[in-house]
């Protein structure tokens, strides 16, 4: 595992249209927002975010396949790829670099349907309900945790 590599921060369908798309539950920030949030955050470590979005699973999971050979961690919003998709979890369970979950409305507290992610239970953390503020939480905690922490080469379904 790379403990000095970027952090990559991925976002997925939809998080294009941050401060656009239902400002009324994600709030009025950008994804330019958020990307700057993400490397102010990583900066006082002395780290670097490579941040990228795509409204394509194959690409997203492309990239986690990449992380694999350089990122120290991931943060991720898969956002309704979260609900649904097996292929996204299986590559995070096997990108062998701790990996955060972060979604900016509580998706606990919202539709049925949104209550369950498959990426959970392969995630190092989740955060959920905070806003964008939940972005700057996932990565200063990849930044300030030990090396031993999370450092599994393959992750799977945590639960009972």
């Amino acid at each position: 595992m790379a403990t000095t590599g970027p952090i990559l921060v991925l976002n997925g369908p939809n998080l294009n249209l941050l401060g656009r798309r239902q400002p009324d539950v994600y709030g009025a920030a950008t994804l330019d927002d958020v990307v700057a949030l993400c490397r102010q955050a990583a900066a006082g470590y002395g780290r670097e975010v490579d941040a990228r979005q795509s409204n394509h699973e194959g690409v997203l999971i492309d990239w986690i396949h990449e992380a694999r050979d350089g990122a120290s961690g991931v943060v991720i919003n898969p956002g309704g790829y979260s609900h649904t998709s097996v292929a996204l979890r299986d590559a995070l369970a096997t990108v062998g670099v701790p990996v955060v979950e972060v979604h900016i409305s509580n998706i606990h507290g919202r539709e049925a349907f949104r209550d369950r992610s498959l990426v959970s239970p392969v995630a190092d953390g989740v955060v959920c309900g905070l806003g964008v503020e939940g972005y700057r939480a996932a990565v200063e905690w990849l930044c300030r945790r030990p090396a031993s922490v999370g450092d599994a080469t393959e992750r799977g379904d945590r639960r009972p």
